[in-house]
């Protein structure tokens, strides 16, 4: 988890409830056993015949192979086909729910795909997480515990770096701004974007991002286009607050760098 999203996530209002942390590949099917073929074909047909005597043929029996045809064999038995890999999706229910635990998510995504260990967290500091695929960025996710001991009372879930974990409400890194007020149903207020070029959404005001189904909430960091001019990145810049209609906020192409789902 980046150091400077967490941080400023967490110092931006989102998990001001939230009391500090105290703090699984799929391996291949078995292949199936070779399927029972038929005797092979040359020992179907005929003896060839001696010189200068004819053929000696034998009237033909229903479901008999004809001479000059071998017999069909039998088809391969199917591969089974592998277990599907679960959704990367995050619910405020089930494994992603309050009450779950390190040992319910080593459950659902094998426990050689989950490793409890530390991530960055605000200020510099250390925070002790279930990561599930630590080494696979892409499916990468970070849960932390309000019970680090027992590893259990879901308090912060992160989505970051190049994650495709999707989040409730179809919420995902890369979402435009634009998309992203479209999904809340109204405009929100959002911080001042710092000298890294992140901004964090400080109100929801009331839209459908403002509270989810299963009882926890949802903070977004969102990063300015690093091709955005620097007079319009200086516009939306510093200890400011800012609508998400503004036109100013456009112009700096702003897009969704980190999902936090707490409770």
């Amino acid at each position: 988890m980046g150091r400077s999203l967490l941080s400023a996530a967490l110092l931006a209002g989102f998990t001001a409830t939230l009391p500090t942390a105290a703090a699984a590949q799929f391996p291949p099917p078995p292949p199936p056993p070779s399927a029972g073929g038929p005797p092979p074909v040359q020992d179907r047909w005929p003896q060839p015949a001696s010189p200068g005597r004819p053929v000696q043929t034998e009237p033909q029996r229903p479901g008999q192979a004809q001479p000059d045809q071998p017999a069909q064999q039998a088809a391969p038995a199917p591969r089974p086909r592998p277990p599907a890999a679960p959704a990367t999706t995050v619910a405020c229910s089930g494994v992603f729910g309050k009450d779950s635990t390190h040992l319910k998510l080593a459950i659902k995504y094998d426990s050689r795909n989950i490793v409890f260990g530390e991530v960055d967290g605000p200020d510099g500091t250390r925070l002790n997480a279930s990561i599930i695929y630590p080494n696979d960025p892409r499916r990468r996710l970070e849960v932390l515990w309000n019970n680090e001991g027992s590893r259990s009372d879901t308090q912060l879930i992160a989505i970051n770096g190049r994650s495709q974990w999707t989040a409730p409400k179809g919420l995902k890194l890369g979402l435009p701004l634009a998309a992203l007020e479209k999904a809340n149903g109204r405009p929100f207020k959002l911080s001042g974007f710092d000298q890294q070029g992140y901004a964090s959404v400080t109100g929801w005001e009331g839209g459908a991002l403002s509270s989810l189904p299963g009882g926890c909430r949802v903070g977004i960091r969102l990063a300015a286009d690093g091709k955005a001019p620097d007079e319009a990145r200086g516009a939306v810049s510093g200890d400011r607050n800012l609508n998400s209609n503004d036109p100013a906020l456009r112009a700096v192409k702003a897009t969704v760098a980190e999902i936090l789902i707490g409770y």
